[in-house]
Protein backbone atom coordinates (compact mmCIF):
# COMPACT_ATOMS: atom_id res chain seq x y z
CA UNK A 1 0.00 0.00 0.00
CA UNK A 2 2.69 2.49 1.06
CA UNK A 3 6.43 2.53 0.50
CA UNK A 4 9.01 5.15 1.39
CA UNK A 5 12.33 4.75 -0.40
CA UNK A 6 15.27 6.79 0.93
CA UNK A 7 12.79 9.50 1.91
CA UNK A 8 14.73 12.59 2.95
CA UNK A 9 13.56 15.97 4.23
CA UNK A 10 16.04 18.67 5.28
CA UNK A 11 15.48 21.86 7.23
CA UNK A 12 18.71 23.72 6.63
CA UNK A 13 21.54 21.36 7.56
CA UNK A 14 19.36 19.14 9.73
CA UNK A 15 17.77 16.02 8.23
CA UNK A 16 14.26 15.74 9.67
CA UNK A 17 13.94 12.53 7.61
CA UNK A 18 17.23 10.82 6.86
CA UNK A 19 16.93 8.34 3.95
CA UNK A 20 14.01 6.50 5.55
CA UNK A 21 12.82 3.19 4.10
CA UNK A 22 9.41 2.04 5.31
CA UNK A 23 6.63 -0.16 3.98
CA UNK A 24 3.01 -0.48 5.11
CA UNK A 25 1.03 -3.45 3.80
CA UNK A 26 -2.65 -3.50 2.85
CA UNK A 27 -4.89 -3.59 5.95
CA UNK A 28 -1.89 -3.12 8.28
CA UNK A 29 -1.95 -0.73 11.25
CA UNK A 30 1.48 0.86 11.77
CA UNK A 31 2.19 3.27 14.62
CA UNK A 32 5.27 5.51 14.57
CA UNK A 33 6.72 6.41 17.96
CA UNK A 34 9.54 8.71 18.90
CA UNK A 35 10.56 11.71 21.01
CA UNK A 36 10.01 15.28 19.86
CA UNK A 37 12.21 16.04 16.87
CA UNK A 38 12.62 12.40 15.84
CA UNK A 39 10.90 12.98 12.49
CA UNK A 40 7.62 11.14 13.00
CA UNK A 41 5.32 14.07 12.14
CA UNK A 42 7.51 15.04 9.18
CA UNK A 43 7.14 11.48 7.91
CA UNK A 44 3.36 11.74 8.07
CA UNK A 45 3.34 15.11 6.31
CA UNK A 46 5.63 13.79 3.58
CA UNK A 47 3.33 10.84 2.87
CA UNK A 48 0.31 13.17 2.78
CA UNK A 49 2.02 15.56 0.37
CA UNK A 50 2.08 18.41 2.89
CA UNK A 51 5.90 18.35 3.03
CA UNK A 52 7.95 17.99 -0.18
CA UNK A 53 10.84 15.54 -0.19
CA UNK A 54 14.42 16.63 -0.74
CA UNK A 55 15.30 13.11 -1.82
CA UNK A 56 13.81 9.66 -2.24
CA UNK A 57 10.26 8.65 -3.11
CA UNK A 58 6.82 8.06 -1.63
CA UNK A 59 4.80 5.39 -3.41
CA UNK A 60 1.12 4.62 -2.86
CA UNK A 61 -0.12 1.43 -4.45
CA UNK A 62 3.18 1.32 -6.35
CA UNK A 63 2.71 4.78 -7.92
CA UNK A 64 5.28 7.52 -7.28
CA UNK A 65 3.56 10.48 -5.61
CA UNK A 66 6.02 13.13 -6.79
CA UNK A 67 3.97 16.13 -7.87
CA UNK A 68 0.65 14.58 -6.78
CA UNK A 69 -1.29 17.10 -4.62
CA UNK A 70 -2.76 16.19 -1.25
CA UNK A 71 -6.36 15.94 -2.44
CA UNK A 72 -5.45 13.48 -5.20
CA UNK A 73 -3.47 11.01 -3.11
CA UNK A 74 -6.53 9.19 -1.80
CA UNK A 75 -5.44 9.40 1.83
CA UNK A 76 -7.46 10.39 4.88
CA UNK A 77 -6.05 12.68 7.55
CA UNK A 78 -7.07 13.01 11.18
CA UNK A 79 -5.33 15.43 13.55
CA UNK A 80 -5.37 15.64 17.33
CA UNK A 81 -7.36 18.90 17.38
CA UNK A 82 -10.04 17.23 15.18
CA UNK A 83 -10.50 20.43 13.08
CA UNK A 84 -14.27 20.01 12.85
CA UNK A 85 -16.31 22.71 11.12
CA UNK A 86 -18.21 24.51 13.92
CA UNK A 87 -20.83 25.93 11.52
CA UNK A 88 -21.85 22.45 10.36
CA UNK A 89 -23.68 19.81 12.37
CA UNK A 90 -22.28 16.32 12.90
CA UNK A 91 -23.76 14.99 9.67
CA UNK A 92 -22.44 17.94 7.70
CA UNK A 93 -18.94 17.31 9.04
CA UNK A 94 -18.97 13.62 8.26
CA UNK A 95 -20.35 14.22 4.75
CA UNK A 96 -17.78 16.90 3.86
CA UNK A 97 -15.42 14.62 1.92
CA UNK A 98 -18.33 12.91 0.20
CA UNK A 99 -19.62 16.26 -1.07
CA UNK A 100 -16.15 17.16 -2.34
CA UNK A 101 -16.14 13.89 -4.31
CA UNK A 102 -19.56 14.58 -5.81
CA UNK A 103 -21.36 11.71 -4.09
CA UNK A 104 -25.16 12.02 -4.53
CA UNK A 105 -27.04 13.30 -1.48
CA UNK A 106 -28.94 10.06 -0.93
CA UNK A 107 -25.69 8.09 -0.78
CA UNK A 108 -24.20 10.75 1.49
CA UNK A 109 -27.00 10.32 4.04
CA UNK A 110 -26.70 6.55 3.95
CA UNK A 111 -22.93 6.65 4.37
CA UNK A 112 -23.15 9.18 7.23
CA UNK A 113 -25.66 7.03 9.09
CA UNK A 114 -23.52 3.93 8.56
CA UNK A 115 -20.36 5.60 9.86
CA UNK A 116 -22.02 7.23 12.87
CA UNK A 117 -23.36 3.81 13.82
CA UNK A 118 -19.88 2.35 13.36
CA UNK A 119 -18.17 4.90 15.64
CA UNK A 120 -20.84 4.64 18.34
CA UNK A 121 -22.86 7.80 17.61
CA UNK A 122 -26.07 6.50 16.06
CA UNK A 123 -28.65 9.19 15.31
CA UNK A 124 -26.24 12.05 16.03
CA UNK A 125 -26.25 13.60 12.54
CA UNK A 126 -28.25 16.69 13.61
CA UNK A 127 -26.26 17.43 16.75
CA UNK A 128 -24.12 20.57 16.93
CA UNK A 129 -20.41 19.78 17.16
CA UNK A 130 -19.99 22.41 19.89
CA UNK A 131 -22.25 20.35 22.16
CA UNK A 132 -20.10 17.23 21.87
CA UNK A 133 -17.63 15.95 24.43
CA UNK A 134 -13.98 15.51 23.48
CA UNK A 135 -14.45 11.80 22.93
CA UNK A 136 -17.52 12.39 20.75
CA UNK A 137 -15.64 14.96 18.66
CA UNK A 138 -12.87 12.43 18.17
CA UNK A 139 -15.43 9.91 16.89
CA UNK A 140 -16.92 12.45 14.46
CA UNK A 141 -13.45 13.32 13.15
CA UNK A 142 -12.77 9.64 12.61
CA UNK A 143 -16.07 9.15 10.76
CA UNK A 144 -15.29 12.16 8.56
CA UNK A 145 -11.82 10.79 7.73
CA UNK A 146 -13.28 7.37 6.89
CA UNK A 147 -16.22 8.63 4.83
CA UNK A 148 -14.48 8.84 1.41
CA UNK A 149 -13.06 5.30 1.97
CA UNK A 150 -9.40 6.39 1.81
CA UNK A 151 -6.89 3.78 0.74
CA UNK A 152 -4.66 4.95 3.59
CA UNK A 153 -5.80 6.62 6.82
CA UNK A 154 -3.20 8.74 8.62
CA UNK A 155 -3.59 9.78 12.24
CA UNK A 156 -1.52 12.48 13.94
CA UNK A 157 -1.75 12.12 17.74
CA UNK A 158 -5.44 11.23 17.32
CA UNK A 159 -6.18 10.83 21.04
CA UNK A 160 -3.69 13.37 22.38
CA UNK A 161 -6.25 15.77 23.84
CA UNK A 162 -8.27 13.15 25.72
CA UNK A 163 -7.84 11.98 29.29
CA UNK A 164 -6.10 8.65 29.86
CA UNK A 165 -9.19 6.62 30.75
CA UNK A 166 -11.00 7.75 27.60
CA UNK A 167 -7.89 7.18 25.46
CA UNK A 168 -7.53 3.63 26.72
CA UNK A 169 -11.15 2.85 25.88
CA UNK A 170 -11.21 4.55 22.48
CA UNK A 171 -7.96 2.98 21.26
CA UNK A 172 -9.55 -0.46 21.63
CA UNK A 173 -12.61 0.75 19.73
CA UNK A 174 -10.43 2.29 17.01
CA UNK A 175 -8.63 -0.98 16.43
CA UNK A 176 -11.96 -2.81 16.18
CA UNK A 177 -13.27 -0.27 13.61
CA UNK A 178 -10.13 -0.54 11.48
CA UNK A 179 -10.27 -4.33 11.62
CA UNK A 180 -13.92 -4.34 10.59
CA UNK A 181 -13.32 -2.01 7.63
CA UNK A 182 -9.94 -3.45 6.62
CA UNK A 183 -8.45 0.05 6.81
CA UNK A 184 -4.73 0.59 6.22
CA UNK A 185 -3.48 2.95 8.93
CA UNK A 186 -0.33 4.97 9.52
CA UNK A 187 -0.43 6.75 12.89
CA UNK A 188 2.09 8.85 14.80
CA UNK A 189 1.91 9.24 18.56
CA UNK A 190 4.10 9.93 21.56
CA UNK A 191 1.95 7.68 23.77
CA UNK A 192 3.53 4.24 23.99
CA UNK A 193 0.46 2.60 25.51
CA UNK A 194 -1.68 3.94 22.67
CA UNK A 195 0.72 2.71 20.00
CA UNK A 196 1.19 -0.76 21.48
CA UNK A 197 -2.57 -1.24 21.90
CA UNK A 198 -3.45 -0.06 18.40
CA UNK A 199 -0.67 -1.29 16.13
CA UNK A 200 0.13 -4.44 14.23
CA UNK A 201 3.63 -3.00 13.91
CA UNK A 202 5.48 -0.33 15.88
CA UNK A 203 8.18 1.86 14.31
CA UNK A 204 10.47 3.74 16.72
CA UNK A 205 12.19 6.78 15.21
CA UNK A 206 15.33 8.60 16.27
CA UNK A 207 17.02 11.62 14.66
CA UNK A 208 15.14 11.23 11.40
CA UNK A 209 15.74 7.50 11.02
CA UNK A 210 14.15 4.21 12.04
CA UNK A 211 15.69 2.87 15.25
CA UNK A 212 13.54 -0.29 15.34
CA UNK A 213 10.52 -1.77 13.61
CA UNK A 214 8.60 -4.83 14.74
CA UNK A 215 5.45 -6.19 16.31
CA UNK A 216 4.48 -4.58 19.62
CA UNK A 217 5.53 -7.75 21.45
CA UNK A 218 8.92 -7.92 19.71
CA UNK A 219 9.77 -4.27 20.33
CA UNK A 220 8.66 -4.42 23.96
CA UNK A 221 10.38 -7.71 24.79
CA UNK A 222 13.51 -7.17 22.70
CA UNK A 223 14.45 -3.49 22.29
CA UNK A 224 17.18 -3.27 19.65
CA UNK A 225 19.30 -0.59 21.28
CA UNK A 226 19.87 1.36 24.46
CA UNK A 227 17.99 4.29 22.92
CA UNK A 228 14.88 2.18 22.28
CA UNK A 229 15.09 0.57 25.72
CA UNK A 230 15.31 3.90 27.51
CA UNK A 231 12.62 5.45 25.31
CA UNK A 232 10.30 2.63 26.38
CA UNK A 233 11.05 3.48 30.00
CA UNK A 234 13.56 0.79 30.93
CA UNK A 235 16.27 2.11 33.25
CA UNK A 236 18.29 -1.06 33.96
CA UNK A 237 20.87 -0.61 31.19
CA UNK A 238 24.56 -1.06 32.01
CA UNK A 239 27.86 -1.86 30.26
CA UNK A 240 28.65 -5.56 30.30
CA UNK A 241 30.88 -8.26 28.87
CA UNK A 242 29.24 -11.52 27.82
CA UNK A 243 31.20 -14.74 28.15
CA UNK A 244 29.30 -17.93 27.51
CA UNK A 245 25.94 -17.74 29.28
CA UNK A 246 26.86 -14.99 31.74
CA UNK A 247 27.37 -11.22 31.53
CA UNK A 248 29.85 -9.51 33.82
CA UNK A 249 28.05 -6.33 35.00
CA UNK A 250 28.24 -3.76 37.81
CA UNK A 251 25.62 -5.96 39.52
CA UNK A 252 27.85 -9.01 39.25
CA UNK A 253 27.22 -12.00 37.04
CA UNK A 254 23.89 -11.87 35.19
CA UNK A 255 22.68 -14.85 33.12
CA UNK A 256 21.88 -14.15 29.47
CA UNK A 257 19.72 -16.11 26.99
CA UNK A 258 21.35 -18.95 25.10
CA UNK A 259 22.98 -17.84 21.87
CA UNK A 260 23.56 -14.24 23.02
CA UNK A 261 26.36 -12.31 21.24
CA UNK A 262 29.67 -12.50 23.06
CA UNK A 263 31.98 -9.72 24.19
CA UNK A 264 31.47 -6.11 25.27
CA UNK A 265 27.92 -4.78 25.00
CA UNK A 266 25.18 -2.83 26.68
CA UNK A 267 22.84 -5.01 28.71
CA UNK A 268 19.16 -4.49 29.50
CA UNK A 269 17.84 -6.21 32.60
CA UNK A 270 14.07 -5.89 32.42
CA UNK A 271 12.41 -5.27 35.82
CA UNK A 272 10.61 -8.60 35.40
CA UNK A 273 14.04 -10.30 35.33
CA UNK A 274 14.81 -9.20 38.89
CA UNK A 275 13.64 -11.75 41.47
CA UNK A 276 13.55 -10.62 45.11
CA UNK A 277 14.40 -12.91 48.01
CA UNK A 278 16.36 -13.00 51.27
CA UNK A 279 19.35 -10.67 51.48
CA UNK A 280 21.81 -13.56 51.60
CA UNK A 281 20.51 -14.94 48.27
CA UNK A 282 21.72 -12.94 45.28
CA UNK A 283 22.83 -9.30 45.11
CA UNK A 284 22.33 -7.55 48.49
CA UNK A 285 20.07 -4.48 48.13
CA UNK A 286 18.06 -2.02 50.18
CA UNK A 287 14.54 -1.15 49.00
CA UNK A 288 14.73 2.57 48.28
CA UNK A 289 11.15 3.23 47.14
CA UNK A 290 7.92 1.66 45.90
CA UNK A 291 5.65 2.91 43.13
CA UNK A 292 2.20 1.37 42.78
CA UNK A 293 1.20 0.88 39.14
CA UNK A 294 -2.18 -0.80 39.33
CA UNK A 295 -1.49 -4.47 38.69
CA UNK A 296 2.09 -4.45 40.02
CA UNK A 297 4.56 -2.53 42.16
CA UNK A 298 7.75 -0.97 40.77
CA UNK A 299 10.54 -1.43 43.30
CA UNK A 300 13.67 0.73 43.22
CA UNK A 301 16.63 -1.05 44.78
CA UNK A 302 19.95 0.34 46.01
CA UNK A 303 22.62 -2.36 45.75
CA UNK A 304 25.89 -2.16 47.65
CA UNK A 305 28.39 -0.26 45.50
CA UNK A 306 26.44 -0.63 42.24
CA UNK A 307 23.97 1.43 40.17
CA UNK A 308 20.30 1.51 41.24
CA UNK A 309 18.21 -1.40 40.05
CA UNK A 310 14.51 -1.48 39.18
CA UNK A 311 12.40 -4.56 39.88
CA UNK A 312 8.69 -5.33 39.82
CA UNK A 313 6.51 -7.64 41.83
CA UNK A 314 2.89 -8.34 42.68
CA UNK A 315 1.01 -6.23 45.21
CA UNK A 316 1.00 -8.97 47.83
CA UNK A 317 4.71 -9.69 47.42
CA UNK A 318 5.96 -6.09 47.63
CA UNK A 319 8.61 -5.52 50.34
CA UNK A 320 8.56 -2.50 52.63
CA UNK A 321 10.66 0.57 51.88
CA UNK A 322 13.95 0.26 53.75
CA UNK A 323 13.84 -3.56 53.74
CA UNK A 324 17.00 -5.50 52.98
CA UNK A 325 16.57 -8.02 50.14
CA UNK A 326 18.58 -10.09 47.70
CA UNK A 327 18.19 -9.75 43.94
CA UNK A 328 18.61 -12.67 41.55
CA UNK A 329 18.19 -12.54 37.77
CA UNK A 330 16.20 -14.56 35.22
CA UNK A 331 17.92 -14.92 31.84
CA UNK A 332 14.71 -14.90 29.78
CA UNK A 333 14.11 -11.22 30.57
CA UNK A 334 17.68 -10.07 29.97
CA UNK A 335 18.48 -8.49 26.59
CA UNK A 336 21.89 -8.07 24.99
CA UNK A 337 21.45 -4.84 23.07
CA UNK A 338 22.63 -4.38 19.50
CA UNK A 339 26.22 -3.05 19.56
CA UNK A 340 25.87 -0.90 16.40
CA UNK A 341 22.83 1.07 17.62
CA UNK A 342 24.70 4.39 17.79
CA UNK A 343 24.21 4.85 21.53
Amino acid sequence: MLALENATVRFGRRAALDAVDLEVADHEIVCVLGPSGSGKSTLLRAVAGLQPLDGGRVLLGGADQAGVPVHRRGVGLMFQDHQLFPQRDVGGNVAFGLRMHGVPKGEQRSRVEELLELVGLPGAARRAVGALSGGEQQRVALARALAPSPRLLMLDEPLGQLDRTLRERLVVELRAVFRRLGTTVLAVTHDQGEAFALADRVVVMRDGGVAQSGTPRDVWQRPASEFVARFLGFANVVPATVTGGTADTPWGGVPVPAGSPQGACRLLVRPSAVRLGPRDVGLPCVVESLTFRGHHVAVRLRPDGAPPLEAECGLRDAPEAGAEVGAAFAAEDVVVLRPDAGD
